[in-house]
């Protein structure tokens, strides 16, 4: 009888307490979630952090490995999406970043900034004539995005890549 009664007791523990358990993991994951997307969606500049996997898939920007100084900004509306990145790399680093958003070093304008003055503004970008700058526009057919990367050469051993990648659905 007594044998009975725990083995009753374990069952209902078993097909009761466990689902609820995981509900309560469940519910407090999901809340989690929606608090970071709703900090990245109130946020105004620029975050000190690497975008998503997924953003950086979406909006082809794809940030070498070991680089540093990373932040991101995205801002969409009804008819134009953009990501704005900014990150530091090596030489090796720039070459791979080209290479993979599908542009090269060669087609880099010296003295050249791609990026207009409303986009910098967005995020507080000044681009100031004094700086060894570089850049390019990497231009693709909808829906892909098109991208305008600007880089600062003033250390070539260590580069700083803006890039503003604009996606219209």
């Amino acid at each position: 009888m007594i044998r009975r009664r725990w083995l009753t007791a374990i069952v209902i523990v078993l097909l009761i307490g466990i689902p609820a358990g995981y509900l309560l993991i469940s519910a407090e994951q999901s809340r989690d979630s929606g608090r970071d997307k709703e900090a990245e969606s109130s946020a105004t500049g620029l975050r000190d952090s690497w975008p998503s996997k997924m953003k950086r898939r979406v909006f082809e920007v794809p940030i070498p490995q070991k680089s540093t100084e990373v932040a991101y900004y995205e801002t969409s509306n009804w008819k134009t999406s953009r990501l704005y990145v900014k990150f530091r790399t090596t030489a090796a680093g720039l070459d791979s970043y080209l290479t993979k958003a599908g542009t090269s070093r060669s087609r880099l304008n010296t003295g050249d900034v791609t990026i207009d003055e409303r986009d910098a503004g967005t995020v507080g970008w000044v681009f100031r004539p004094a700086v060894a700058w570089a850049a390019t526009t990497h231009k693709q057919h909808d829906p892909r995005p098109s991208q305008d990367i600007t880089v600062d050469l003033t250390d070539p051993s260590a580069p700083m890549v803006f890039v503003v990648s604009t996606a219209n659905p």
